[in-house]
């Protein structure tokens, strides 16, 4: 009995360890494959199979090295990226960023809960702009009324509800052997369309808004650590956080990739405006028991519905970050919203703004890509700003990026910069 006790509490000891280490990387990084996200991997696969599969392979090292640095940064020097840009670089460079930021972020946050209402509308019978209405209160609601890392706590178990892309996928059952060749042998074409996908992708994935929220919410994670005298999280931490929080990301993204490839691209459906569109096509063209399809079409569901439920406060409190640190406003999630009036209103403004372009008919979904699109651009200044922050000694001390950093920030850069030229090119030749 005592050798049972002791082998249970080391086994407790281990999982709790484990848990400690999971915080915001793991949060941004399944925050990343929001119904947004979704709609964009569901529309590669369901254009182009598994041709763009590749792309997953090469962002990975990418997206972990971006937030790797962003999360060192906020770690550091316990400031907000907008906070530490604007010690360095002009305020009219600081000020463009955000607005475009904001922008791609409240379409996004539209985007995100017309996908939800819609997800939701497929398991429960009531009208889609009320299922959307009650989501946007529930969330407003832990967002405002609940402390981080209360908050953040049910924030991972979300993260959870990635696994549902992975049961889909098994449950379609593709061929493997063509999965994975596409991995390594990638079936590009120089066409104008295929490239504003890959850019699509890359802005979905390697995204400013996740730039703002990693390294806001370390700064959360030094406050909370100073608040309780317990030592701060150290950067060997972080970075196993980061890369498990990436991981998942990418691993989720592979697997919508994979089931819209077989489910919609092998059946002649090439074409999708919803995520939503995803899961309802799921139930009838799934092979296999007469109920596989209609299991499919509600994991695949609940995936949205969970992803929307993490990645909407995820979108609005990036806003509230950048913009409050632009404002000099007392900001973060463990304020009441008595002590932060200003940032808390920028989260509920920014939501609200997502939830009117559904009320008056504006169709986000039409945006979306376009959005992300826009990500994608709008990261390749800001990847050179953090290439530079990252070797600036007077911020970040003995904690400059070393060699590893420095060299996959400016191969992150070069990706980035040569697809958007690339799409440029190929818009200007069509």
């Amino acid at each position: 009995m005592v050798h049972l006790s002791i082998l249970y509490n080391r086994r407790k000891d281990k999982q709790n360890r484990f848990t400690r280490i999971l915080g915001p990387g793991l949060i941004t990084g399944a925050a990343d494959d929001d119904p947004s996200g979704i709609a964009t991997y569901s529309q590669a696969g369901a254009t182009y199979g598994f041709g763009q599969l590749w792309s997953i392979l090469l962002c990975l090292p990418l997206m972990i090295a971006v937030q790797e640095c962003c999360a060192r940064i906020g770690s550091v020097t316990g400031q907000g990226l907008v906070k530490v840009t604007s010690r360095i670089y002009s305020r009219k460079v600081v000020y463009g960023v955000v607005v475009l930021v904001v922008i791609a972020n409240v379409i996004n946050i539209g985007a995100d809960i017309a996908a939800i209402g819609s997800a939701l509308n497929l398991l429960i019978p009531l009208p889609v702009m009320v299922l959307s209405t009650i989501s946007v209160v529930i969330i407003l609601a832990l967002e405002i009324f609940v402390g981080y890392h209360t908050y953040s706590k049910y924030l991972k178990l979300l993260a959870l509800t990635l696994i549902s892309y992975v049961i889909t996928a098994i449950i379609v059952n593709p061929n493997w052997t063509e999965v994975v060749k596409s991995f390594f042998i990638p079936k590009i074409s120089w066409t104008a369309d295929y490239w504003y996908v890959i850019v699509a992708l890359i802005g979905t994935t390697i995204s400013p808004y996740m730039f703002f929220w990693q390294a806001a919410e370390e700064v959360e994670e030094r406050k909370y650590s100073e608040k309780i005298g317990k030592a701060a999280r150290d950067l060997k931490t972080i970075r196993r956080d980061t890369s498990i929080g990436m991981t998942a990301s990418q691993l989720g993204s592979m697997f919508m990739i994979i089931t819209t490839a077989v489910v919609l691209n092998q059946n002649g459906v090439t074409s999708i405006n919803t995520a939503s569109d995803a899961a309802k096509a799921l139930e009838p063209l799934v092979s296999g028991s007469a109920n596989a399809g209609l299991y499919a079409k509600i994991i695949f569901a609940i995936g949205i519905i969970g992803m929307g439920l993490l990645g909407i406060p995820v979108l609005a409190g990036s806003v509230a970050y950048a913009v409050s640190d632009v404002r000099g406003w007392r900001q973060g999630l463990d304020y009441k919203f008595s002590q932060a009036k200003a940032f808390y209103a920028v989260i509920v403004l920014a939501t609200f703004a997502g939830w009117l372009m559904n009320l008056i008919g504006i169709d986000p979904i039409k945006g979306l890509v376009f959005a992300a699109v826009i990500n994608g651009l709008v990261s390749i200044p800001l990847i050179f700003l953090l290439m530079k922050i990252s070797q600036n000694s007077e911020l970040l001390g003995a904690n400059i990026g070393g060699r590893l950093s420095k060299a996959m920030l400016m191969a992150t850069f070069f990706v980035t910069s040569a697809s958007g030229l690339i799409l440029i090119f190929a818009t200007l030749r069509a």
